[in-house]
């Protein structure tokens, strides 16, 4: 794991010790309730700031403290370099991307060219800190779960940042974990549900018989006894990559909107979206489901209602279903979230014609939109889009700019 990755990237740019800077990226500074999303170790040890605290808790008198915006697309850059760095030692089919700072790498066989585990997990960690500047964490494991647990669990409290877990290990281990939380895997309703059933920590979850999980919560049940025994399966070189059962986008509003036609054209920005993933994927979609969430000063909560639909993945036809759907149950309260989802996916066959239509209109209308696709797709969303756009309202634009759901 990279320590406090977005924090350390914005450290080592600006020539400063990760370890030592008092420094936070924090989306929205401007605001009292900005976002921290990610602290260095020092601003949690000293201020007790960490991922997910707000401005107005940033003890602002302290002039040590950097407040940097976060740009998305530099920390995917230097995550790129990394996965190169990994690739030195592990070839790229036994590594996989956990998330933008946490990463597995199955190093079986690379021993003879490398060395012990030990030294490979220091050569890495020397590279990235030679070249990067960057401080790694690393948990050892005999398999992905016993790693990432020794990661969470022990590594990122070490001087050198590294715990090894193995089998045998587990009674001193896992079953030592005193909080249910503390186990990847396991968040507040699980541990919740858990804790019904007089489960209180991993030891007690171990010695739970599996019939018992299972009948009280299913798959997830049977998971979690495996788990409490350092069981994981899995293997990095086997992927497995889902279909997805269905395709969507939400987006939380900068203020609210009090005007149906504003949210209108904000819908028409998300269907498109959501419309050009289903026709990358050669898919087509027959349930739309449409959520509006209304201001927290309105006394009603908002809606959410589906509808079946023809078979489609177009998005000249998906707009005007999703507008219907908003002005039939739209109450003129003013929006404050948006979420739309296309569901009921199937794999395209064809283009289905319907008998009143004009045959020709429809055939240039789905190749104008696989044109548009393309170019999209190597220029970027906002090389082609509609005017209304341009209207008050209209987020498109904007967000287009964004990576991660920040500026990039």
């Amino acid at each position: 794991m990279l320590n406090r990755f977005f924090a350390s990237v914005e450290c080592v740019k600006r020539r400063l010790n990760p370890l030592e800077a008092y420094l936070v990226v924090m989306s929205n500074a401007e605001r009292a309730g900005g976002l921290v999303l990610a602290a260095t170790p020092k601003m949690k040890s000293v201020h007790h700031i960490k991922t997910g605290s707000r401005m107005y808790e940033l003890p602002t008198w302290d002039e040590r403290i950097i407040i940097a915006p976060p740009r998305m697309k530099l920390y995917l850059k230097v995550n790129a370099m990394i996965q190169a760095i990994f690739r030195r030692y592990v070839p790229a089919e036994f590594i996989h991307v956990y998330s933008i700072d946490e990463c597995f790498l199955d190093i079986t066989g690379s021993h003879l060219l490398f060395g012990s585990t030990d030294e490979i997990v220091r050569k890495i960690q020397h590279d990235i800190l030679e070249e990067l500047r960057l401080y790694v964490t690393v948990g050892i494991g005999d398999n992905p779960l016993l790693a990432k647990l020794a990661l969470d669990n022990v590594a990122k409290n070490r001087p050198d940042g590294i715990a090894e877990w193995r089998y045998e290990d587990v009674p001193e281990t896992i079953w030592k974990i005193k909080h249910l939380e503390d186990v990847c895997g396991i968040g507040h309703r699980t541990a919740a549900h858990l804790k019904r059933m007089g489960i209180f920590s991993m030891y007690q979850l171990s010695q739970t018989p599996l019939p018992v999980l299972k009948s009280a919560m299913g798959v997830i049940g049977e998971q979690l006894y495996y788990h409490a025994h350092g069981l994981d399966y899995s293997r990095l070189n086997e992927k497995y990559v889902p279909v997805n059962k269905s395709y969507g986008k939400s987006q939380i509003l900068e203020k609210d909107y009090h005007i149906p036609a504003e949210v209108e054209i904000v819908i028409r920005e998300m269907v498109e979206e959501v419309a050009m993933r289903l026709r990358q994927n050669h898919v087509d979609t027959s349930v739309i489901h449409l959520s509006i969430g209304y201001s927290k000063y309105s006394i009603k909560k908002g809606f959410s209602h589906q509808a079946k639909i023809p078979s489609t993945n177009s998005s000249h036809t998906l707009i005007p279903y999703f507008l219907e759907l908003f002005r039939r149950y739209d109450e003129r309260e003013p929006v404050r979230s948006i979420a739309i989802l296309c569901g009921k996916i199937t794999l395209k066959a064809g283009l289905q014609l319907n008998l009143f239509e004009d045959v020709n209109r429809t055939l240039n209308h789905e190749q104008l939109e696989v044109t548009v696709d393309k170019i999209r797709m190597r220029y970027g969303f906002k090389s082609l889009m509609h005017a209304s756009s341009l209207l008050t309202g209209a987020t498109g634009l904007k967000r287009s700019e964004m990576v991660g759901g920040h500026k990039g």
